[in-house]
C-alpha cells in the first residue's frame, strides 16, 4: 500500500508541475501576445503622408480621443492609446486644439503632439487702408461665423477698452482696428483678435501724439479720421506728412479737402461703382471740413503725419502716372501737374 501512495503522490506531482508549467506557458504567451500588439498598435497606421485636421475639443476624455483618431484612421487601437497616455505621465493631460496628423505618424508621436500642445497655428492678418466691412470678410475667411463676427465688432464688447475712449456714442470701430498679423488658434474667439488689434491702436495713442493732435486743433476721433483719408491717398510714409499738411490747411481754411477717396468710401457704403460725384456727408468733394468718421484702419505713419505734418504750405496735390506725388500752391500750378503728369489716368 505504501508504495502504491507514493506513486499516486508522484502522479499528483507530476500533474501539478504539468498544470503549472502549463499555465506558465499560457501566461507567458499571453504576455508575449499582449505586448506584440501594444507594440503593433503604437505603430503607424500607414505610411501615408495625407495630412488631416485632427481637432480635440476643451474637457474631452481620452477615451473619446482615442476613439476618435481611431474613427479617423489616424491609430490603429484607442485601447493602445488609452494604456499609453495612462502609462506615461508627461502625457496625461492632452491639449485642447487642432492638431495636423498623419496615418504615418503613430500613437507616441501622435500623444507627444497633443502634450505638447503643438496645434495648428493660423495667421490672420488685418491689412491696411481697409474698411471695417472688408475686415470682415478677413474674419468670415477664417473661419469665423456671422454671429461671432458680429459680437466682435460690436463696440459694446470692448467697454473700457483705452484705446476706445474718443470713440462717440453709437459709432463702429471703423479705424480702430490697427493693421497687424495676429495667430489664430482653433479655440481662439473672433473678440480675441480685435482686442488684440485694439491693443495695438492704444499701443500708437500715446499721451504724446494725442497732445499733438490738439496741437493740430483735432480730437482724437478728428485725427483718426484724417489719418484713415491721408492713408487711402498714400501708403507712402515720405509723402503722408505732405499730404496731411495740405489737408490741414484746408480744413483752417473751411476749404472742401476734395479727396477722392472719401467718395469712394460713400460709394461703397452704398454699394455703388465708384464715383466722386455720390451725395454723401463722407464726399469731402462736395462738403467741407472731415467727413463723419473714418474711413478705414490706420498705420502708424499716417497717425504721425496728422500729428506732424510737413514744414510746407502747399494747397493741393494730385499722384502722377510715374507714381509720384505732386504738390502746388496754387490752382493753377495744379492744373498745371495734372496737365504734365496724368496724361494716362490718375486721381487728382
Amino acid at each position: 500500500m505504501a508504495k502504491k501512495v507514493t506513486k499516486s503522490r508522484t502522479s499528483q506531482l507530476r500533474l501539478a508541475l504539468i498544470t503549472v508549467l502549463v499555465g506558465a506557458v499560457v501566461i507567458f504567451c499571453g504576455i508575449w501576445l499582449i505586448k506584440a500588439w501594444y507594440g503593433t498598435s503604437l505603430k503607424p497606421v500607414s505610411s501615408s503622408s495625407q495630412v488631416s485636421n485632427f481637432t480635440v475639443a476643451s474637457g474631452s476624455s481620452v477615451h473619446n480621443i482615442g476613439a476618435d483618431l481611431q474613427k479617423a484612421g489616424l491609430i490603429r487601437s484607442s485601447k493602445a492609446f488609452e494604456t499609453y497616455v495612462r502609462a506615461n505621465p508627461f502625457a496625461r493631460n492632452l491639449q485642447a486644439g487642432t492638431y495636423a496628423l498623419t496615418p504615418s505618424m503613430g500613437i507616441k508621436t501622435i500623444v507627444h503632439k497633443m502634450a505638447t500642445g503643438d496645434v495648428i497655428r493660423q495667421n490672420i492678418t488685418i491689412l491696411p487702408d481697409k474698411r471695417l466691412d472688408q475686415i470682415k470678410q478677413t474674419f468670415a475667411k477664417a473661419g469665423y461665423s456671422q454671429s461671432e463676427i458680429d459680437q466682435a465688432f460690436n463696440p459694446a464688447t470692448y467697454s473700457g477698452h483705452p484705446a476706445l475712449a474718443s470713440l462717440p456714442a453709437g459709432a463702429s470701430l471703423e479705424g480702430y482696428l490697427y493693421p497687424e498679423t495676429f495667430q489664430k488658434l482653433a479655440f481662439t474667439p473672433a473678440s480675441a483678435i480685435v482686442s488684440q488689434s485694439l491693443d495695438e491702436m492704444n499701443k500708437r495713442l500715446t499721451p504724446d501724439l494725442i497732445n499733438a493732435f490738439k496741437a493740430q486743433n483735432l480730437n482724437v476721433y478728428q485725427a483718426i479720421t484724417l489719418a484713415s483719408i491721408v492713408n487711402q491717398e498714400t501708403d507712402d510714409p515720405a509723402y503722408q506728412p505732405t499730404v496731411a499738411q495740405v489737408f490741414l490747411k484746408r480744413l483752417k481754411m473751411n476749404m472742401a479737402l476734395g479727396s477722392d477717396v472719401t467718395a469712394f468710401y460713400a460709394s461703397a457704403l452704398a454699394g455703388q461703382p465708384k464715383t466722386v460725384t455720390i451725395e454723401s456727408p463722407y464726399n469731402t468733394r462736395l462738403h467741407p471740413g472731415l467727413p463723419p468718421g473714418p474711413i478705414g484702419n490706420v498705420t502708424g505713419s499716417a497717425l504721425n503725419a496728422v500729428a506732424h505734418p510737413s514744414n510746407t504750405d502747399y494747397l493741393f496735390f494730385v499722384a502722377g502716372d510715374d507714381k509720384k506725388i505732386h504738390f502746388s500752391h496754387t490752382a493753377a500750378e495744379h492744373d498745371q501737374a495734372i496737365a504734365q503728369y496724368c496724361k494716362l489716368s490718375c486721381g487728382h
